[in-house]
């Protein structure tokens, strides 16, 4: 099959979805507010469904939070759970109300007019999207929806996810969609750890079933968003969270290559980078580092590669920066073994401490994080190894090693400190002024001894 036959059969395809379900013409069914005790069940408690949860509920709704880990609802209810200053107000505020209830009874499903699935869409070892938890959270609502509401899927996923696992089941039920109930696709936009926007300001992008569907998502979303943006289609609303990710991973990986370009020039990176972003358009910057880490960057465009490689279509831009970003950490390690080397030193035997093992600053998450694999790689090559980061008592490496975060670093007596993570208000004033540091963040320009990848 040539490209532009596959572009043309997938382009058709998808034209046909989004015409299979036609504007009805029959009013919009009238349903009284007293037939339901809550105006929105959260379906995922974790880094996106808390915060909208309590956004929803900051605009006066009324809000179901369902999650199936008891593990994870204690940490909510005892405050533990990794928000923002902001969202850790509001979540004080809302707990001991009966407007705000969080549970793992699935079967309140029903007392909710809206259902919003935020459930993770991670990827295998194989790198191929694994979607038994997206799978198993839209059949529960599906098989526990009732006439009059509302499914809003916000995973990220392939184009046409919505419509295969909420609109043909609930089809197969005999659920006439956008007159029993109602589907729309809106991808979530939450930044775990950064306070820079409030969830009230940051655009949703939303795709419905029919027309209907589509007002009922504006119209939910729009009780605390101040914009919704309503698109053509759910595929249109999926892609384009797909988009928006492997823009940011392209971009990453570019910033990665120009770091090591400078590297091998003598010239300082971030001094290119700030002086290329005072242009006022068409440059955004992006900043190099030890890798990415999340459940966003590293995965989404995969779903994209992914969905194509049946049609024989090949990305060759995107493939490329996911393979660079997949192969950062071992550079990392690289550079750590070229730096001791320059030292008359192996890394056999060295003492390695990574300082922040977090995917990202200011936050208590190890998704993804490219520190776990860097730490595996050293352990393999006979480094002795140790992290400091006060958001971790421990952590665990793939390869089932456990590691104690209450070691202290100053007393370690490091050959090569690794700056990975750059918390705020981090002090590091504890490395002694002898030591070499690896600053893999490229921001810590007040270290002595300091190296770059």
């Amino acid at each position: 099959m040539s490209l532009e036959t596959a572009r043309a059969t997938q382009t058709s395809r998808l034209r046909r979805a989004s015409t299979e379900l036609q504007p009805e013409t029959e009013p919009i069914p009238v349903i009284p507010r007293t037939q339901f005790d809550f105006d929105v069940a959260i379906v995922g408690l974790g880094y996106v469904g808390l915060p909208t949860a309590l956004s929803l509920h900051a605009s006066g709704a009324r809000v179901l939070g369902l999650d199936l880990s008891e593990r994870r609802l204690d940490s909510i209810r005892n405050g533990e759970a990794d928000l923002l200053d902001s969202d850790r107000e509001r979540l004080e505020a809302a707990l001991p109300g009966d407007d705000f209830q969080i549970s793992s009874d699935t079967y309140r499903l029903s007392d909710a007019a809206a259902v919003i699935i935020c459930v993770p869409t991670p990827l295998d070892e194989h790198l191929t999207p694994d979607l038994t938890i997206l799978r198993a959270a839209c059949s529960m609502v599906v098989d526990a929806a009732i006439g009059g509401q509302l499914l809003l899927l916000t995973s990220t996923t392939y184009a046409g996810c919505t419509r295969d696992l909420l609109l043909r089941p609930l089809q197969m039920r005999g659920l006439s969609v956008g007159r029993d109930v109602f589907v729309a696709f809106s991808p979530e936009r939450i930044d775990p750890g950064n306070a820079g926007y409030a969830h009230e300001d940051v655009p949703r992008v939303v795709g419905g079933a029919t027309e209907t569907c589509q007002r009922l998502a504006v119209a939910l979303l729009g009780r605390y968003a101040h914009s919704v943006h309503p698109v053509g289609s759910m595929e249109v609303a999926e892609m384009t969270k797909l988009l928006e990710n492997t823009f940011r991973a392209v971009n990453i990986a570019l910033a990665n290559e120009f770091a090591e370009a400078c590297l091998a020039l003598g010239l300082p990176v971030m001094e290119v980078i700030t002086a290329a972003a005072t242009k006022p358009y068409g440059f955004m910057p992006f900043v190099p580092g030890p890798g990415v880490g999340g459940h966003c960057i590293p995965c989404d465009p995969h779903y994209l590669l992914w969905q194509l490689r049946k049609s024989h279509i090949t990305l060759p831009v995107i493939e490329q920066a996911m393979s660079e970003i997949a192969g950062r950490p071992r550079r990392v390690v690289e550079r750590i073994r070229q730096i001791l080397s320059d030292q008359r030193k192996s890394i056999a035997g060295s003492r390695i401490l990574v300082v922040g093992v977090a995917y990202k600053p200011d936050v208590s998450d190890l998704r993804e994080s490219p520190a776990l694999e860097i730490l595996s790689l050293l352990n393999g090559l006979g480094a002795e190894i140790a992290y400091h980061d006060p958001n971790f008592e421990s952590i665990m490496l793939a390869d089932g090693i456990e590691l104690d975060g209450t070691v202290n670093p100053a007393a370690f007596g490091a050959d090569l400190v690794l700056v990975h993570t750059n918390h705020s208000g981090s002090d590091l004033s504890w490395i002694p002024a002898e030591t070499t540091v690896l600053d893999a963040t490229y921001r810590r320009d007040d270290l002595l001894e300091r190296e770059l990848l």
